[in-house]
């Protein structure tokens, strides 16, 4: 019998029955890798270099596009569940990044905006994300990345297609 250590370098069998995904071809897998390793890379460089992770940084983003907006339409556009949106809106607000403020419309309701901290801490990361999109997209060129960006936005609006529901 060999060595356990040579044994787990072994290439395992493949399978004799059934399908399996041809990981160079499925657009979901392809989609969930490139997100986790854009995601996960994201976090390391954004809280090192700014003191946010990337979940802030996606929320303090669309404050910066839509200011005073409630956490169900953070959630709605992120995708993200209401316990992650809403633990992430105190840890900002505890920081002193966003202000969370009762609408007076609707006490249910809540309006949500970035402080000038949080303006100031958004105007800084905005320059490297734009600087990581550049180089993720330096392979392509400008008429692919138009083609991808289409691509890309359509696949979102078809998203109900897979998750049962009517909106992305």
């Amino acid at each position: 019998m060999p060595p356990s250590s040579t044994r787990a370098r072994q290439k395992p069998a493949p399978a004799e029955t059934g399908p399996t995904l041809d990981l160079d071809r499925y657009v979901p897998a392809f989609i969930t890798f490139i997100a986790n390793k854009l995601s996960n890379s994201a976090t390391a460089f954004y809280q090192r270099e700014f003191g946010v992770n990337v979940t802030e940084w996606r929320i303090m983003s669309l404050l910066a596009i839509e200011p005073g907006i409630p956490a169900s339409r953070i959630c709605h556009v992120i995708g993200f569940d209401k316990g992650p949106v809403s633990r992430t809106l105190a840890g900002l607000e505890k920081r002193g990044l966003v202000s969370i403020r009762t609408d007076p419309n609707d006490g249910r309701t809540h309006s949500i905006a970035l402080t000038a901290r949080g303006r100031a801490t958004h105007d800084k990361v905005i320059v490297a994300a734009f600087e990581r999109e550049r180089r993720l997209l330096s392979c392509l060129s400008k008429d692919e990345r138009d083609v991808l960006i289409d691509l890309l936005r359509r696949l979102h609006e078809n998203l109900g297609a897979v998750t049962g529901s009517s909106t992305a």
